[in-house]
């Protein structure tokens, strides 16, 4: 895992962020952000994916202050987005890790640990979200009895077509073994 400060612009716009907070606000991070602000993943990414908040008050205000189109946004080329559909683990939410601890005043960036991250990955199983899986199986390295046995006891039970997203679990434990042996 990477350094967990914050490049430019993101540094700045949570920065401004945490400014208009009045209260405590904590962001369950995910995507591409993380990938890259903690896994070292070269890919671009202009927006901070993140799980619905426990308020719609608190949504509606981070969205208005921080979402696409927002002057933050405009101002930083970077935005936050609430994923609508995203499949997380049972208890996901013990095993977060906060990014960047006391940088801010009132804001707190957790993210997801990192099967659990792979793991919102599979229902969309795209080819970005293939190679994430991919990257973090190399970079933590993955524990591939951990992944698999997260999958099946804390997700299996909630997704819509568990016998699709068995499949797609046995080939992405079949691509990362495949990889390791080479």
């Amino acid at each position: 895992m990477r350094s967990k400060s914050f490049p430019e612009p993101w540094k700045s716009f949570f920065s401004e962020i945490d400014a208009a907070l009045s209260v405590e606000v904590e962001l369950h991070c995910l995507g591409g952000f993380v990938m890259t602000i903690l896994y070292g993943l070269e890919r671009p990414t202009s927006d901070v994916d993140v799980l619905p908040f426990a308020t719609n008050t608190v949504t509606e205000l981070l969205m208005e202050l921080a979402g696409e189109g927002s002057k933050l946004h405009k101002k930083f080329k970077v935005h936050l987005q609430v994923v609508g559909v995203a499949p997380t683990p049972a208890g996901y939410d013990e095993r977060l890790k906060e990014i960047g601890a006391r940088t801010f005043k009132r804001l707190r960036l957790l993210a997801l640990d990192p099967y659990d991250l792979a793991l919102t990955k599979i229902e969309r199983n795209t080819q970005r979200d293939r190679d994430d899986v991919k990257h973090l199986a190399r970079t933590v390295p993955f524990d591939l009895n951990i992944l698999k046995t997260r999958y099946e006891k804390e997700l299996r039970p909630f997704l819509g077509n568990p016998r699709r997203e068995d499949l797609t679990m046995a080939l992405w434990l079949e691509a990362i073994e495949e990889e390791r042996s080479q």
